[in-house]
């Protein structure tokens, strides 16, 4: 248990927490919505510090992130909580019941990362939402950015402003679920809020992060046209660079809605290549469309097989070998 950063003392004991937008008000004993904030005789501590309930080295194309270092691997690592309550949730174990944990400090998990060899680059904070973890994944970070390692993290995106600013510096990639483009699907399948999601996805473009998106497709929920048509102009207008990839949903935790046809994904690619350079498939086995190819000539730049990539189309600093064009990879 560690002091929590981002708080407030309220009345009666209570404090504020401020760390992302639910600003939970948490009672003496009780904890906020992420199920990890908790009062204690009027101040506010983490409960996850340095807490792992998962660990496994994953290629950096399972997060998924399709043009950071491609072919490389990178050490995941994974708490329990988080401060959405996605009825599809498939981590549900960990972010929403007690899942068993160890303890991994931040420089035993950066020592783990240098021990993985040459291929992994560093250290992924993911499976469940480490954004409610956060003091741990800044210690980590700013140790892990010390020691030449890269950190990425896999987010549901939302946070306050303040915290993720100071964040920002010592983060070097980011996978950023949009699980949807309308309020009503955030507060009915989520508990959550989309503009703060994308006020996150915003700063970490802006702040000059490495950014690739996620959307769960669900049918009848969140894949009609027109919503993908403005969620993808939207991301259009902060940079036609960044990939999204469109994954497939499958019955998980409390929704058993049959899964997405390969129809409607097929659809949703089509809609989002129109305002898009890169767009995937997701969640499907032997997909076509996973391959990166130069918007420019059309050459394949990377291929991919399963969560396996080779860049064979790109120069060493990163050029389309067949035209010439600068390829949106860092390498």
């Amino acid at each position: 248990m560690k002091q929590a950063l981002y708080w407030e003392p309220w009345t009666d004991g209570q404090v504020q927490c401020c760390l992302c937008p639910h600003s939970c008000l948490i009672s003496p004993g009780r904890s906020g919505i992420c199920r990890v904030r908790v009062n204690k005789e009027g101040a506010l501590y983490t409960t996850n510090y340095a807490k792992i309930s998962s660990l496994a080295l994953d290629p950096i194309e399972k997060k998924p992130l399709y043009h950071f270092y491609p072919g490389k691997d990178i050490l995941s690592l994974g708490t329990v909580g988080c401060n959405f309550r996605c009825s599809f949730c498939q981590n549900y174990t960990i972010s929403q019941e007690n899942a068993p944990t160890k303890e991994l400090a931040p420089a035993e998990a950066v020592r783990l990362a240098k021990e993985q060899g040459p291929n992994c680059i560093g250290l992924a904070f993911t499976y469940s939402e480490p954004l409610i973890w956060y003091e741990y994944v800044l210690d980590t970070s700013e140790q892990a950015q010390k020691a030449g390692l890269k950190t990425v993290l896999v987010t549901n995106g939302f946070i306050q402003p303040e915290p993720f600013k100071k964040l920002l510096p010592v983060i070097d990639a980011l996978n950023i679920d949009i699980k949807a483009f309308t309020e009503d699907y955030y507060r009915q399948l989520c508990r959550g809020k989309l503009q703060p999601v994308l006020k996150t996805v915003e700063a970490a473009v802006k702040a000059g992060c490495h950014v690739e998106l996620t959307t769960l497709i669900i049918p009848g929920l969140n894949d009609s046209p027109a919503e993908i048509r403005a969620l993808t102009s939207w991301i259009a207008d902060l940079s036609p660079k960044i990939p999204l990839h469109l994954s497939r949903y499958f019955p998980q935790y409390k929704l058993n809605l049959p899964p997405t046809p390969l129809e409607t994904l097929e659809q949703a690619l089509n809609i989002s290549r129109e305002m898009l350079n890169y767009v995937y498939i997701g969640n499907v086995p032997a997909a076509n469309e996973v391959n990166t190819v130069c918007p420019s000539c059309g050459s394949v730049l990377v291929k991919r097989w399963g969560f396996h990539a080779q860049v064979e189309g790109c120069t060493a600093d990163g050029r389309c070998k067949r035209c010439g064009a600068k390829a949106d990879l860092v390498l």
